[in-house]
């Protein structure tokens, strides 16, 4: 069929559903009576509208609204069969999938484990494959994927950047392998932007247009959210705030070779267990072990931020936790120094962006809790010229792989949605 004109009532109808549509997917099942007072629409409309919603099973109905005065009214939901997405979050350590509904509802997930020499398309392809195999569907029915990993593929060479830690990740015809093993469309988005989205969409960034997520794991680094848009730079490098150059430690050069800046060094979590001994707090039990490797059992953990953690990451959160569970003395001396090592860094990008809000993400910053950020807040009044509201992230389980569901959604949704053709 003819795509609609504009002004015209077919255009005006499409308009209307997708409105209904998302009204939907906001309140949950509706009246007829109750999409019509939302929409404006009369309740003639609104019965035509949700019959030829129904017809092209966008929507079905779900009962009625019982125990109110009155006759009971027929309630509508959107189908949630009507389409389904894909989401991977990939560290060095694993690779997380999961399938959603076009609801957003998850309805299975499957991690694998990183084992040496797995390539990147034996992985995608097999935690996919059991994620969907879980959800009781097939490949094909998936409508596209979002696959989060460090770093960003360029633009213009296709090949990952600013993730050279990323094993089985960095073959030059990657991108081409992974479209010839998918039947569906494939998008690939920065780890940290999508913990942004995943914010902006479900968590504490919801109604700002202008903010920066800070996030501290694996690596130290930032998205950047301008007039409501991730900017991701000309090569895809944007929010590689790890490579800044700053006070307190010496020059990195050659840092995409060395995989490090100044700012990763001075505040990334590899160096938190030598500063919290070098001032006197005692690392927990779970944690005594040289490399750390018990610490992602340690009491008060947060939830869910990509665990299980490596060592590194794994030790800094049980040094955090138990600082904020305790912040006085030479803990609280601890939390003060990891925050002006934080703030440091986060100055110049918020004067150079200047944003209404900066949100703390990642689980070497959440296990901080309130503590670490009232101490970073202060800390960065000192240093910055203007001075945003610091906001703990909301999406604390998976924020990565929530903000690939919700990137693959809304792509999605535009395209099962549009009722115009």
């Amino acid at each position: 069929m003819p795509a609609a004109t504009p002004g015209t009532p077919s255009l005006l109808r499409a308009m209307n559903d997708r409105a209904a549509l998302e009204l939907l997917l906001t309140h949950g099942p509706l009246s007829r009576t109750r999409i019509g007072h939302l929409t404006g629409l009369s309740k003639p409309t609104a019965s035509q509208l949700l019959a030829r919603l129904e017809a092209v099973g966008l929507v079905v109905a779900t009962g009625t609204d019982g125990g109110r005065p009155g006759p009971s009214a027929q309630l509508y939901a959107i189908n949630p069969r009507a389409a389904y997405v894909g989401g991977l979050d990939v560290t060095p350590e694993r690779v997380l999938a999961a399938v959603a509904d076009i609801t957003g509802t998850v309805v299975a997930t499957h991690e694998l484990p990183y084992t040496e020499g797995a390539e990147a398309v034996g992985q995608v392809t097999e935690a996919l494959g059991e994620a969907v195999k879980a959800a009781g569907l097939h490949r094909s029915d998936l409508r596209r994927v979002v696959i989060a990993t460090p770093g960003a593929f360029d633009p213009q060479t296709g090949r990952l950047r600013y993730a050279s830690h990323l094993p089985g990740w960095h073959s030059p015809t990657l991108l081409e392998d992974l479209a010839a093993a998918l039947p569906m469309p494939v998008e690939y988005e920065n780890d940290v932007n999508l913990a942004a989205v995943a914010e902006q969409r479900l968590g504490a960034a919801r109604g700002h247009e202008d903010f920066v997520l800070l996030w501290n794991e694996e690596g130290l680094g930032a998205a950047l959210v301008l007039g409501g848009r991730l900017h991701r730079g000309w090569t895809g490098g944007a929010g590689e705030v790890g490579f800044l150059p700053v006070p307190g430690r010496p020059l990195v050069r050659q840092v995409t070779r060395a995989n490090s800046g100044g700012y990763q060094e001075l505040a990334g979590v590899e160096g938190l267990p030598r500063l919290a001994a070098e001032l006197g707090v005692e690392p927990p039990a779970a944690s005594a072990s040289p490399d750390g490797a018990d610490a992602a059992d340690a009491p008060g953990a947060p939830a869910g931020s990509g665990t299980p953690h490596g060592p590194e990451v794994a030790a800094a959160v049980a040094l955090l936790t138990r600082a904020a569970d305790a912040p006085e003395g030479a803990n609280l001396r601890f939390l003060q120094s990891y925050a002006t090592a934080l703030a440091t860094g986060l100055a110049s990008v918020v004067a150079v962006l200047d944003p209404e809000i900066v949100v703390l993400s990642g689980a070497a910053i959440s296990a901080g809790g309130e503590p670490l950020r009232a101490l970073l807040e202060a800390e960065l009044a000192e240093l910055a010229p203007s001075r945003p509201r610091l906001v703990p992230g909301e999406v604390r389980e998976h924020p990565v792989l929530h903000g690939a569901l919700e990137s693959a959604l809304a792509a999605t949704r535009d395209e099962v949605f549009d009722t115009s053709g």
